[in-house]
Formats: structure tokens, C-alpha cells, sequence
């Protein structure tokens, strides 16, 4: 696969590393946060519960963050960060995700106020981030390490890790701990789980552990979210989802010919394009593939494009559950 891919991956993964409970003896999620990949979610059995206010907490990769003062001010270097904050009500002083920010299903037009840290993924502009004031940066592991030395000069840098929807359950946790918002915590994870279990009741009542499920991404050539990733994993607890990482890093992990992909032959698929330079988007590159009109979803026409900002860069609660309303309907319709 070619580099721009590569990095494609990366962004993809983003949400799969994010931060966990308030307490380092607090679960990471509901109760189904033991089940192995590829099992429904079940309904937890107690309602979430508000988290206590602290200034200290142990996120999902074992890793402790203890602040000065509560975080009134918070930059945002990854998806999950704008996620959490907009579930618990609040706004980034800085982002570098606005295209999710301003879906109106988060923050709308009112998100174009919020200010744009330029600079490339992982490489981001430190006097921007400096300008925002922030009393915390929250950036993603794997990524945003080598921009600590800098940052750090001014504000903690958090940097999460997100390997299930799970660890999205665990940072909301935590930021709802480090903010004061246990209250907006519980209701936003009660209404997650709430949507994770009638999802698991309509995708059993529609046999989708049935169907053949694909999530790919691509521009110029293309990749697929395999169940080592958090998005294919997400996707396997509701459908038949036989895309394992086929290993060796980020350029051959994900790497699957439109062969591979036609011999598993899925029955819907959900392709998030990336634009770089005149690429077109994958349905329109691939069109005239002999092998990709094989494709049972393309023969029927159940190949859907989605939206990158929310497919590959929203990894928290709320964008999961959004991912999922629109997988199942997709699906089913």
C-alpha cells in the first residue's frame, strides 16, 4: 500500500486509542466489557452511576494523569477528546477535528467558533496550541509523543488509547471526573449502552451475524478496518465481520485486494474516501473493476459512502452510537 494509506490507518486508529475509568479500580465499561470481540453488548446489569470529582484518575491503558486544577480549558489533537467534551457539555478551546465538531449532531454551526489547530496529524503547530490557553491537551498515543517536550512547557499533554468502545466508555469517565460532570457522565453513558443493547436486539431481529459486513477506507487505493481495529471490531459485535489483520504494521495489516475482498464477497459495505489531491472517491475509482462489480454489495447496491470525519475519527460514545444507527439502517433498509 502506498504511505498516504498508511497514514489513513493511523487517523482510523485514532479512535481506537483513547483513556478509561476515574479509578484505577473502576471498570472500563459496562458490563459486557469482558465479552470477547465479536459477541453482541449486552444490556449492563445497573444503570451507570455518576463518577466522584477528582483531579487524579487511572485511564483503560493503566496510565495515571493527576492534574493541578480542573480543566476548564481543553485542546483537543484527536476525535475522542471533542467527543467527550460534547458529550459532558462542553467545548474545546481547540480542535484539529472540525468537520466532526460541526455535524449537527455535535456541535453545529457553533462549531466553526471554536479555533482550528493547523499543522499535519502528529505534527501539529505548538504556538497554536500555546494561543489556546489550554489547561490540558489531550492527543493520541502513537502519535502526539514527540510533541510533549513542547507542550508540556504549558500544559499536560494526555495522550489516549482506544482499543474498544469499551476504553470510550472508560475516558468519558475520566474526563467527567477531571471536569465535575459524573452527572452528564451517567446520562450519556446510560443512553450509549441503552443504544448499544437495542442495536444487539434489532441486528439479531434483522440476522445480521448473517450477513457479510465491510468497513473500508481509500483514495487513490484502498484498506480495510480489520477486527484488530477499533471500528471493525465495534462493527463485528453486530454482523458477520470476517476481516482479520492480516499483520506485519500499518502498511500490510489492512492491506486486502479487491480479490480478498470479493472472495469473502460481503453483503453491505461502508467505504469512507479520503481526498487527496484529485482522488476520487473509492465507489467512482473502482467503478469499472471487473472484479469489484462482483461484489454482492455492489451488484446490489448496498455499498454505502460515509463520512470520514465521524467513520475514521470519532471513536467516542456518542460517535459510535451515531456509527451504529447508521450501520444498522444502512443494513437494513
Amino acid at each position: 500500500m502506498r504511505k498516504p494509506i498508511a497514514a489513513l490507518v493511523l487517523l482510523a486508529l485514532t479512535a481506537v486509542t483513547g483513556c478509561g475509568g476515574s479509578d484505577a479500580k473502576e471498570p472500563a465499561g459496562p458490563a459486557d466489557a469482558k465479552k470477547p470481540a465479536g459477541s453482541a453488548p449486552a444490556t449492563p446489569a445497573a444503570p451507570a452511576t455518576a463518577v466522584a470529582a477528582s483531579l487524579t484518575v487511572t485511564d483503560p491503558a493503566g496510565k495515571t494523569l493527576a492534574l493541578k486544577k480542573v480543566p476548564e480549558r481543553v485542546v483537543c489533537l484527536t476525535g475522542i477528546c471533542d467527543d467527550m467534551l460534547v458529550e459532558l457539555g462542553l467545548v474545546p478551546v481547540g480542535t484539529t477535528t472540525p468537520e466532526l465538531l460541526t455535524r449537527p449532531d455535535y456541535l453545529g454551526p457553533a462549531g466553526k467558533d471554536v479555533p482550528v489547530i493547523p499543522g499535519g496529524f502528529g505534527g501539529e503547530d505548538v504556538a497554536a496550541i500555546a494561543r489556546a490557553k489550554p489547561d490540558l491537551v489531550i492527543g493520541l498515543a502513537g502519535v502526539h509523543e514527540g510533541l510533549a517536550p513542547a507542550v508540556e512547557k504549558f500544559a499536560p499533554l494526555w495522550n489516549v488509547q482506544v482499543k474498544s468502545y469499551r476504553d470510550s466508555i472508560g475516558y468519558l469517565r475520566n474526563v467527567a471526573a477531571l471536569t465535575g460532570r459524573g452527572e452528564r457522565q451517567a446520562e450519556a453513558e446510560n443512553a450509549f449502552t441503552a443504544k448499544l443493547a437495542d442495536g444487539a436486539t434489532r441486528a439479531e431481529a434483522a440476522g445480521l451475524k448473517d450477513k457479510t459486513a465491510l468497513a473500508m477506507y481509500g483514495g487513490s487505493s484502498i484498506g480495510v478496518n480489520t477486527t484488530d481495529d477499533v471500528l471493525g471490531d465495534f462493527l463485528s459485535q453486530y454482523f458477520g465481520y470476517p476481516w482479520p489483520s492480516k499483520g506485519g504494521g500499518f502498511e500490510t495489516a489492512q492491506a486486502y485486494s479487491v480479490e480478498e475482498i470479493l472472495a469473502k464477497a460481503p453483503q453491505v459495505i461502508f467505504v469512507q474516501s479520503f481526498s487527496f489531491g484529485n482522488s476520487k472517491p473509492v465507489t467512482e475509482t473502482y467503478r469499472d473493476n471487473p472484479v469489484w462489480k462482483r461484489i454482492p454489495a455492489v451488484t446490489t447496491g448496498k455499498i454505502y459512502e460515509v463520512q470520514p470525519e465521524l467513520w475514521a475519527s470519532g471513536r467516542g460514545t456518542r460517535a459510535f452510537g451515531i456509527i451504529l444507527e447508521e450501520a444498522l439502517a444502512k443494513a437494513t433498509g
